[in-house]
């Protein structure tokens, strides 16, 4: 992108443009998570300087051991990014020392499912605390359309400070694929809404040092609108194919199959596959907040309210299904011994946020089965928002732990499972991914949910 200036600047907006055109820009992150780590790295990567913020001790103590807490981002890496001027901090007092701030903090919702902006609030609130006339500001975490605009514009001005004069203020929403190798921060095209074209041209400007594309919109609320479609359209969609899955299973198709010969298509069909719940931290979430705002103009989504509905069904069903297949076999729930594969939300990452496993385990221990669970990628299971008593470690799959359980139910289907080894072992595998699809012969009997 081109980033010479096309407006009337003031001589913080040069003075800034400038830095941020000479990489001297110092850049500080707050939230180093999923998405704060990666953009951290990106950025260090282009020796541009970078102060991490977070609130977790543990996290800056490994960062600054140059221990890694992510499990695609290897510990050579974060010993590279600290050669690269990285530095990581729980010191918020520090906030007035980046030219730029970019927040990455989670967005969550509340058991009414509503927007939880908590996190946002309590970041922008100490950033404004010590906003010094040049900082640009840049919120990164998924909302609805406004948040920009309503909650943090009116904090950050709150001492005084006037946006795209003494401050500049932008929102980019996050776009991460953790697990895929196709996709990291450099190589995703990075949609920018300024406040202002000033705040915009900085942003923009910023962004460009690091991405292959930056795509300029004309408002924040775009940029929050546009993430929360991308996030919409696929819980759609997945919505849609887990409601086939049920009604196929009644209808005896395998819906696997039905999805593969759709495919062959080569226009007008894009594949989404069914799962036993949503997760990570954008689309079990994100439509609800879209789902909210709309209440505030009168609106009803009911089309994606819909969607949510069927997606959070998907637990209670492939819980059915587990107790249908243990009846088969003559068993209870109660009193069965029950393992679960797989507690990260999406294949070949360390990331539980919203998995599915979690409501599955609660599920299976309130019916009274003894539940386990492995994961190559989780040992330990850490206390989750809405599920802070699940603590146990990972079982090895050995072959007489596996011939001693009732049920092994597909959550995840992680590629480091040897899943011709465990249907040889296993007795009965209730298999939720189509992980089994290939496996011919062994001793168990597979029934997809």
């Amino acid at each position: 992108m081109n980033v010479t200036s096309t407006i009337k600047s003031g001589p913080r907006h040069r003075d800034l443009m400038a830095k941020i055109e000479s990489t001297t820009v110092r850049v500080g992150i707050v939230g180093l998570g999923y998405v704060g780590l990666p953009l951290a790295r990106a950025f260090a990567e282009r020796g541009i300087a970078v102060l991490g913020f977070d609130t977790d001790p543990g996290k800056i103590e490994k960062l600054e051991r140059g221990e890694s807490y992510i499990g695609h981002i290897p510990d050579e890496v974060i010993r590279e990014m600290r050669e690269h001027r990285f530095e990581a901090t729980n010191s918020l007092s520090r906030l007035d020392e980046p030219d730029a701030i970019i927040i990455c903090v989670p967005t969550p919702l509340t058991d009414a499912r509503e927007p939880d902006l908590a996190f946002v609030v309590n970041s922008v609130r100490l950033i404004g605390e010590r906003l010094r006339p040049g900082q640009l500001i840049v919120l990164e975490s998924t909302t609805y359309p406004g948040t920009t605009r309503e909650v943090v514009l009116p904090l950050l001005q709150a001492r005084g400070l006037k946006a795209g004069d003494d401050f500049f203020l932008a929102f980019s929403p996050e776009r991460e694929d953790p697990g895929n190798p196709k996709f990291s921060a450099p190589t995703i095209p990075k949609v920018v809404g300024g406040l202002d074209p000033a705040s915009l041209e900085l942003a923009a400007a910023l962004y460009a040092r690091v991405v292959v594309r930056v795509v300029p919109v004309s408002s924040p609320e775009v940029a929050e609108a546009c993430k929360i479609l991308e996030n919409t359209y696929r819980a759609v969609n997945i919505a849609l194919v887990n409601e086939l899955k049920v009604l196929y299973d009644r209808m005896g198709i395998n819906v696997w199959e039905v999805i593969e010969a759709a495919k062959s298509k080569p226009f007008g069909f894009s594949a989404f596959y069914p799962g036993p719940g949503l997760g990570g931290h954008c689309i079990p979430i994100d439509p609800f907040y879209l789902a909210w705002v709309a209440r505030k103009y009168g609106m009803a989504t009911r089309f994606i309210e819909l969607a949510g509905e069927i997606n959070t069904s998907m637990p209670s069903y492939v819980v059915s299904r587990v107790a249908d297949a243990l009846n088969d076999d003559g068993k209870a729930v109660r009193g069965s011994k029950v393992t679960l594969l797989g507690m990260a939300y999406k294949k070949d990452v360390d990331d539980p946020r919203e998995s599915p496993g979690f409501e599955l385990m609660e599920m299976l221990m309130s019916k009274g089965a003894e539940v386990d669970y492995n994961d190559p990628h989780i040992p330990t299971l850490p206390p989750m928002r809405h599920y802070p008593d699940l603590r146990m470690s990972s079982r090895e799959l050995t072959a007489d732990y596996l011939r001693s359980r009732d049920c092994i139910l597909i959550v995840t289907d992680h590629s480091a499972y040897d899943w011709p080894s465990i249907a040889r072992d296993a007795r009965l595998i209730v298999d939720t991914r189509n992980a089994t699809k290939d496996v011919v012969g062994g001793r168990a009997r597979v029934v997809r949910a």
